[in-house]
């Protein structure tokens, strides 16, 4: 009698569907997507709770990422240690708040992680620059994105101290009716 194959324990399925914007179905479908990026390193059974990584290079040439400016950003900021290398945790994290059902301020905070290149918890010049050059994928010259900072700097840093902390950063994203719309990834 062939059983079918247990890749969670219901508590464990349970705890990711609390912990996320998914249904267990959708829980189900991610872990495939997972296990698909190594599968000579990712088991089909997770009832052990097995600490394996997905390699940074495999998580960035994921369809969903490879052409995404800030993939490598992402997968950083996302992953427990910085480097890119993903959990399950990770990823199903990274899912969830890109998903379109991840509230406005959620995806805002991690934005702002993702544009802080240097990760002095503000977003300086130098990070709007590495944004800037980003989003318009290097088209500007280094005059027309220096313009582009100072024109957001000035606009979304109300303390003026030349630099955009979280609560300015969010400011701006709510005069930004395509944000929602811009930062998901669909599953």
């Amino acid at each position: 009698m062939g059983g079918k194959q247990t890749v969670f324990t219901a508590a464990q399925l349970e705890e990711y569907q609390d912990c996320s914007f998914f249904t267990k179905k959708e829980i189900m479908r991610l872990f495939y997507r997972y296990q698909d990026l190594a599968p000579q390193l990712v088991p089909l059974d997770y009832t052990g709770g097995p600490r394996v990584k997905v390699p940074l290079e495999l998580i960035v040439s994921m369809p969903e990422l490879k052409d995404n400016p800030f993939r490598q950003r992402i997968a950083q900021v996302f992953s427990e240690d910085g480097d890119g290398h993903m959990t399950l945790d990770n990823f199903l994290d990274m899912f969830s708040v890109m998903s379109e059902m991840a509230p406005r301020d959620l995806k805002a905070y991690y934005a702002f992680k993702i544009y802080d290149f240097n990760q002095d918890d503000f977003i300086c010049a130098w990070d709007l620059e590495q944004t800037v050059t980003r989003l318009t994928r290097g088209e500007l010259g280094p005059e027309e994105v220096r313009l582009v900072c100072e024109k957001v700097l000035d606009e979304a840093d109300s303390d003026h101290d030349g630099r955009l902390s979280l609560e300015d950063f969010q400011s701006m994203i709510l005069r930004a009716p395509d944000f929602l719309s811009t930062f998901h990834i669909r599953i």
